[in-house]
C-alpha cells in the first residue's frame, strides 16, 4: 500500500483537538473522513503530534496508507475538496517510504506561541493570540528562558494528565521575538526540541509570562524547574495562542530535490 506524508495547517477552535474521539470534532476525524470519501475505509492516519483543543497548526505532519496510487497533488486537491468548510487544509503532500512514520521518523518539533500585548480588546487576532494587558519585559524573559534550555525533568511544565514515560526532556531552542505590529506588539516565543510533554510549551509560557509582567523574577523559572512541582508552575497560557509550525526529519519526504 503506498504511504502518504501530508502537511497540514488547521485552525484549533473548532475542535477538540487532533486526537479522534467517539462523537466529538477532531482534526484527526475530519481527515480520516475525508479519505473515506475518495477510498472505501476504515482509514487511521497517525500524526507527528497530538495537539489540544484549541490548539492550531501551519506545520503539522501526519500519513496515510491508501490502495490506490495516487499522483500527490491529486490526492491533496481531492481531500481538501472534501475538507470543506472545515477550517483544515492539507498544504503539501508526498510519497513516503512504507517504512516511514509521521511520529517516529521525526528528530524536531517545533512550536510558536503568539502573544499581543496592548490595553485595548483585540479585533483581528481574537482567538488566535493570547491577549495581555500588561507590559512584557522581553529582556527578562529571555534570562528566564535561558535556565530551561538543555536536558532537565519538566515535572514542573507538564500536565497532570501527561502520558510520557518520563519527565526528562530537552529543549534545544527558545527564541524570543518582538514583532510591532500598527496599533499593537505581538510577541512571539519560538520553541524547538525533538518532542515536548503534555502541555510544557503552554505552561513554561505562563512562567515567562509572570517573568515579563514583573510577578517573578527570571531566577524564579530556575527554582520552578528545579522544584520538579507541579504546584511550582506559573498559569498556563490558553490554547488559542499555540501553533505546531514544523516538524523536522532526517529524510524529509517534502524535500524534493
Amino acid at each position: 500500500m503506498p504511504r502518504y506524508a501530508l502537511k497540514i495547517d488547521y485552525h484549533g477552535a473548532p475542535f477538540v483537538g487532533w486526537q479522534r474521539q467517539i462523537d466529538l470534532v477532531s482534526v484527526q476525524g475530519e481527515i480520516e473522513a475525508a479519505l473515506a470519501r475518495i477510498e472505501p475505509g476504515p482509514h487511521t492516519i497517525a500524526a507527528a503530534g497530538r495537539t489540544d483543543a484549541g490548539v492550531h497548526a501551519t506545520g503539522q505532519v501526519a500519513h496515510c496508507d491508501l490502495t490506490r496510487d495516487w499522483q500527490p497533488f491529486r490526492l491533496s486537491e481531492a481531500l481538501n475538496y472534501h475538507l470543506k468548510p472545515h477550517p483544515i487544509a492539507i498544504v503539501d503532500c508526498a510519497r513516503a517510504p512504507d517504512d516511514w512514520h509521521a511520529r517516529f521518523s521525526a528528530r524536531e518539533r517545533r512550536y510558536t506561541f503568539r502573544i499581543i500585548q496592548r490595553r485595548a480588546p483585540l479585533t483581528h487576532e481574537a482567538g488566535l493570540v493570547w491577549h495581555v494587558k500588561q507590559a512584557l519585559d522581553l529582556d527578562a524573559m529571555r534570562e528566564g528562558a535561558a535556565h530551561l534550555i538543555g536536558t532537565h525533568d519538566f515535572t514542573t511544565f507538564r500536565a497532570v494528565m501527561c502520558q510520557a514515560k518520563s519527565p526528562v526532556k530537552s529543549i534545544d531552542e527558545i527564541i524570543i521575538e518582538d514583532v510591532p505590529h500598527p496599533n499593537t506588539r505581538e510577541v512571539r516565543l519560538h520553541f524547538r526540541a525533538r518532542s515536548f510533554l503534555h502541555n510544557q510549551v503552554r505552561s513554561i509560557v505562563g512562567s515567562l509570562v509572570h517573568v515579563g509582567t514583573g510577578t517573578w523574577g527570571s531566577d524564579d523559572i530556575a527554582d520552578a524547574l528545579a522544584a520538579k512541582d507541579r504546584a511550582a508552575c506559573g498559569t498556563v497560557s490558553p490554547p488559542q495562542g499555540l501553533y505546531l509550525t514544523g516538524v523536522g526529519y532526517p529524510d524529509d519526504p517534502f524535500q524534493r530535490g
